[in-house]
């Protein structure tokens, strides 16, 4: 193991864990639970989603998104429509009242985000995202691999 790589890694995945739990706390004081925060973030794109899509791209499970799609559809903020070309898949959109919900909702935290991004760009360019997006995207193809391997281990 790299002593420098895991050190950097650890402030990483600290950094990764800080901002999750000051998600996560911002949605507890906000009055929304944090998997509905993360659910109307995914949909507040203007872009169709289908459940698999949110888990996948979100890192929630299942039955987690499942549960919160159907307290959303409930309270009038979710429909769930025919995708296009996949009739076995629906995608989940957010109705009027979902769209104000969101809006409301995630007004306050755009605005916090706002200011974060704007010191991250200012003092480092707005690259780093593109190597967080590196970094991720490395790490699940380089977990997935380790995994599939595994797999195939146990099998034999």
């Amino acid at each position: 193991m790299d002593e420098k790589l895991h050190q950097l890694n650890r402030r990483y995945v600290a950094a990764i864990s800080a901002a999750d739990g000051a998600y996560y706390r911002w949605a507890v004081q906000s009055g929304v639970t944090p998997h509905t925060l993360d659910l109307l973030y995914a949909l507040n794109d203007g872009m169709p989603h289908s459940q698999k899509q949110i888990c996948e791209e979100w890192g929630i499970p299942k039955t987690t998104v499942n549960t919160v799609v159907k307290a959303c559809q409930a309270a009038g903020y979710i429909t769930l429509e025919p995708m296009p070309g996949r009739p076995r898949q629906r995608q989940l959109c957010l109705t009027e009242a979902g769209q104000a919900y969101a809006r409301e909702a995630l007004a306050e935290l755009y605005l916090l985000e706002d200011q974060a991004m704007a010191a991250a760009v200012e003092r480092y360019g707005a690259t780093f995202v593109d190597a967080m997006e590196l970094y991720c995207a490395s790490f699940r193809a380089a977990l997935e691999a380790s995994l599939s391997k595994k797999k195939e281990d146990n099998s034999l």
